[in-house]
């Protein structure tokens, strides 16, 4: 079950690949983003060391949150992934400018996990040519449900 998406990325990279991560979160968290209080727009994941982890995504603390703690809505998360997943990504990102973006935050067996993609930047023209394509099948659509009736 999806939380959230983050639309963008299809518009901005080529997804090459996909891969699921867990997440280090806080109890205040976990609570926003059951309640959909999270945002993966601007966010990107990066490494540092032999680790990953994910910058600006923006969790907006509830209201109810603990007196006792001070809720910081775009700090750095860790991403939980095994050791050898992380050394072929650092790999590919390092080798084969590829950046790593943040897809789609989702429940799995109740835990919250981010799915994130292995991609490459598109250039203007080719944003050009997918949002052409995109007009030209819903254009197609329109035109076949106009026959059919």
């Amino acid at each position: 079950m999806s939380i959230v998406q983050n639309k963008k990325a299809f518009h901005d990279y080529t997804i090459e690949e996909r891969f699921e991560a867990g997440l280090a979160l806080e109890g205040w968290e976990v609570k926003a983003i059951r309640a959909g209080q999270v945002h993966l727009k601007e966010a990107y994941v990066i490494v540092r060391g032999a680790e990953l982890f994910l910058l600006n995504a923006h969790i907006t603390p509830l209201k109810t949150a603990s007196t006792h703690v001070t809720p910081d809505p775009t700090r750095t998360r860790k991403l939980l992934l095994n050791a050898a997943e992380i050394r072929k990504l650092i790999g590919k990102v390092e080798r084969a400018g590829y950046s790593l973006v943040p897809l789609d935050l989702h429940y799995s067996k109740g835990r919250i996990k981010l799915d994130f993609g292995l991609a490459k930047g598109k250039r203007q023209f080719e944003k050009r040519a997918d949002e052409a394509e995109k007009a030209w099948k819903r254009e197609q659509q329109r035109l076949l449900k106009q026959r059919v009736r």
